[in-house]
């Protein structure tokens, strides 16, 4: 079970820190990530960690401004999001699976386990 958490409302140009809590297993090994959904939109593809290889991918429209990160001896994943923008508005969901290929890391169908989402306002 995944719990995502730190949303809320920001003025454009700041910074926010969303964090996701695992429950029952562990990140460890994982392929974890966020998604956004913004209204009327579809869900798409924000950031992601591959396993315990370290590295990390970004949608083109959040790199050098989005990090993500985990603390897998806490089982919680980050993500650090500055120079906000009003086009960042959306629910934010954190995913993770165990099984999955690199290839399919920025698509949302191939998560088995998903958190509820949380809720990022930034006003301009």
């Amino acid at each position: 079970q995944l719990q995502a958490s730190g949303g809320g409302l920001v003025q454009a140009g700041n910074s926010l820190r969303l964090s996701c809590a695992a429950s029952g297993r562990t990140f460890s090994n994982s392929v974890s990530a966020w998604f956004r959904q913004a209204p009327g939109k579809e869900r798409e593809f924000v950031a992601a960690m591959f396993r315990n290889s370290g590295n990390t991918y970004y949608a083109d429209s959040v790199k050098g401004r989005f990090s993500v990160s985990r603390n897998n001896a806490k089982n919680t994943m980050f993500l650090q999001m500055n120079s906000l923008k009003p086009d960042d508005t959306a629910v934010y969901y954190c995913a993770a699976d165990y099984s999955m290929i690199l290839s399919s890391i920025r698509t949302s169908r191939a998560y088995d386990y998903w958190g509820q989402g949380t809720l990022v306002t930034v006003s301009s």
